[in-house]
């Protein structure tokens, strides 16, 4: 017989349905400020730089930017992560948002182009810290039949993120200082966080029989079974931000050119909603549903047979509209695609968490995270641009898809955690 209750939620208390709502606020406001840049980065760059849109170099500090912001998230990650296990969790996420949320709002006062390099590093560092913090203190307070789901539920709502920054980029329009100064908006939420979030039971009792160990790298890649997991969970992090940034977010370049060959006028608008609304839909359904399939199946299966779709999937977005001359067709593998191939990512905060003991918890979960981010750095800044530029934009990403493979194979190194109480 099974103690599991019928219904997930069943007692769930209303403190820790809070500590969801307020993880998943600053995850939230952590993807809106992520992707703030993405979206005024067509009008500041050509204002900063004092060139035409179409100049050279508008692409050339444009990747240099995203290169900086993926080194300030790493390195952000890793400190804060530590910070939180060291300090608590409380004070580490309040100070990861007054992070991301002050020093975007700075980058409306920008006038040279390295003020901008500057804050978008700061800016990166809270946001990669944010995230760690925010999935530990949700696997340590909600109870064991309700972690899967509730972690999945914390890492989808970074959708809302993306399209609160969307809504603010059509809100301001040309004027991109505006919508930096949106983004001190996040700040508020610390005073709910200061007042809301009290220390988990297990991270004080961790405090106070392993202070001198709490939040300790050393610890970490120091002892064999957290070397292994956090070296294979970075490992499985790399490879779904590796495909989300060179497979999944091409679903708007293949749009664009399926209605390019068909001679659309109306190409570009089109393929942003076909990316913006259609796929990101499916891709939040799938972030959802990672919970409720993790906890029938375990976190180890749901990757798997998530990787696996995605890996089938990719060739199929890529060819079949074409063969068959149907924009509808694209329109309905867009989202299905995005299911897979993004709906894993909300495994990372179900499953990380629950792989290291309560006083390297962040600490691991944000090195799997954010090493990963780093780890596929190779495949944003050289692989995929090489290939894609190289070859036809559907055989590009077809092959950039074979990369779901090398998740099935590092999952199979770590272990299952259904049912599973948290490592101590």
């Amino acid at each position: 017989m099974t103690n599991t209750p019928e219904k997930w939620y069943h007692g769930v208390t209303r403190y820790q349905w809070l500590i969801l709502v307020v993880a998943s606020l600053g995850w939230i406001f952590d993807a809106f400020e992520g992707q703030l840049y993405n979206i005024t980065r067509a009008d500041m760059l050509p204002d900063l730089l004092h060139v035409s849109a179409t100049d050279p170099l508008v692409k050339i500090w444009g990747e240099r930017f995203l290169g900086i912001f993926l080194l300030g998230g790493t390195l952000g990650g890793w400190l804060f992560s530590s910070l939180a296990d060291k300090w608590g969790r409380n004070p580490v996420m309040a100070l990861t948002i007054l992070f991301y949320s002050i020093f975007s709002g700075l980058t409306a006062f920008a006038d040279e182009i390295w003020h901008v390099g500057a804050l978008r590093f700061l800016v990166a560092m809270g946001v990669g810290g944010e995230w760690a913090v925010g999935a530990a203190l949700v696997a340590e307070v909600f109870p064991k039949h309700a972690r899967e789901r509730a972690g999945g539920i914390f890492h989808a709502t970074s959708v809302a993120g993306l399209w609160l920054a969307a809504a603010a980029s059509l809100f301001v329009g040309a004027n991109w200082r505006s919508a930096y100064l949106v983004g001190v908006v996040p700040a508020l939420l610390v005073l709910w966080v200061r007042v809301s979030v009290k220390e988990p039971d297990a991270w004080k009792e961790a405090k106070q029989n392993k202070a001198a160990r709490m939040g300790s790298f050393s610890e970490l890649l120091g002892t064999p079974m957290w070397r292994n997991r956090a070296i294979f969970g970075a490992l499985l992090a790399m490879v779904g931000l590796a495909t989300f940034w060179g497979v999944v977010i091409a679903g708007q370049d293949l749009a664009a050119d399926f209605l390019k060959r068909a001679g659309d006028p109306d190409w570009a608008s089109k393929s942003k909603i076909a990316f913006g609304f259609i796929q990101t839909a499916g891709a939040g359904v799938g972030m959802l549903s990672f919970g409720p399939l993790s906890a029938r199946w375990g976190c180890k299966r749901t990757f798997v047979v998530m990787h696996l779709a995605a890996l089938l999937l990719t060739p199929l977005l890529c060819w079949l509209p074409s063969l068959f001359g149907s924009y509808a067709l694209l329109l309905v593998l867009l989202p299905v695609f995005a299911f897979f191939a993004q709906g894993i990512h909300a495994g990372y905060a179900a499953y990380f968490p629950a792989l290291f003991p309560t006083h390297l918890r962040a600490t691991g979960a944000g090195f799997c995270f954010n090493t990963g981010r780093i780890l596929a750095a190779p495949v944003l800044i050289w692989l995929s641009a090489w290939m894609k530029s190289a070859l036809d934009l559907r055989l590009a990403i077809t092959c950039l898809g074979v990369m779901f493979l090398l998740g099935v194979i590092f999952i199979a190194f770590l272990p299952e955690t259904k049912d599973q109480p948290l490592p101590e």
